[in-house]
């Protein structure tokens, strides 16, 4: 599916999961360090042993920079770019190895359109810090696979699949199986996508993907099937015009001209100026 599908699974929804694990944190203590990139504290019996850091071991900057972060996703999420870039160099100011920090200016950098060398870097430099950081490791991947890079960004949605502690998953399995779709290869893209499913059915973006997989495929059959799921779980209206020209397509193979007409009055009403408006008025439906 492409970046305009349903269910868009970055930007803010990356930031509300990291506001969530910093304030997961500042409630419960957690084992792992947050927001320093780094996982390991002091030694254990005269240093033997390494222990993972906690909440106590942060220091005062460290905590600081914490409030300034989720300052700064507040700000993201509102769509004040600015400000948001504010709180972030408040953040690195108090501590200058904060990981998440740059992979949220990463975000900001992202979302501004413009500023994609500037994304790219932050991105980089967040994983210098946390090489093996799981929504970091995501996020760039999605960047990666949207700017045109797919074949470079799946390595990077595999790294965050293989740590236990990413909580998650769903997100990478969806944008791993989605970018898969970009380099033609639908058999990874169903392997990726079907695992997605197993976690979330209901989810419109896995069955959006998994309609383009089988369509490829030219198993229309089911290609049909997670047509309908999409649709059942997601308002017609609301569909962006490359979803709602790929249900015209399967539908008009299944020979269902009722579903057909009905996406096709949608795709004029909506996105009359989209490409995909444009194919289907040429009747382009086998491009």
């Amino acid at each position: 599916m492409s970046a305009r599908g349903v269910d868009r699974r970055g930007g803010a929804r990356a930031a509300g999961r990291w506001a969530a694990r910093l304030g997961a944190c500042a409630l419960a203590a957690s084992l792992l360090a947050c927001g320093t990139g780094a996982g390991m504290g002091g030694g254990m019996d005269g240093g033997s042993r390494a222990e993972l850091k906690t909440l106590s071991d942060q220091t005062t900057a460290e905590k600081r920079a914490n409030i300034w972060l989720q300052l700064a996703i507040g700000y993201y999420q509102n769509k004040q770019y600015a400000t948001a870039l504010d709180e972030i160099k408040k953040a690195l100011g108090a501590n200058p190895e904060f990981a998440d920090a740059y992979g949220m200016r990463a975000l900001i950098y992202t979302a501004m359109g413009n500023q994609l060398a500037l994304a790219d870097e932050n991105y980089q430099k967040a994983l210098r810090l946390a090489p093996a950081d799981p929504e970091i490791s995501n996020n760039y991947g999605s960047f990666l696979c949207q700017n045109g890079r797919a074949q470079q960004a799946m390595a990077y949605f595999d790294v965050a699949l293989k740590d236990p502690r990413y909580r998650s998953p769903i997100n990478a399995l969806l944008n791993a199986g989605n970018c898969s779709l970009k380099l033609n290869k639908p058999d990874l893209a169903e392997r990726y996508l079907l695992d997605a499913l197993r976690l979330d059915a209901e989810l419109p973006a896995i069955s959006a993907g998994l309609a383009r997989v089988y369509y490829e495929r030219r198993d229309y059959t089911r290609a049909g099937f997670f047509m309908s799921r999409l649709k059942a779980n997601a308002k017609l209206e609301t569909l962006p015009a490359d979803l709602l020209w790929l249900g015209i397509r399967i539908e008009r193979k299944l020979g269902d001209n009722a579903a057909e007409t009905s996406m096709a009055t949608q795709l004029r009403r909506r996105h009359a100026g989209s490409p995909e408006y444009a194919a289907y008025t040429r009747g382009a439906f086998d491009e």
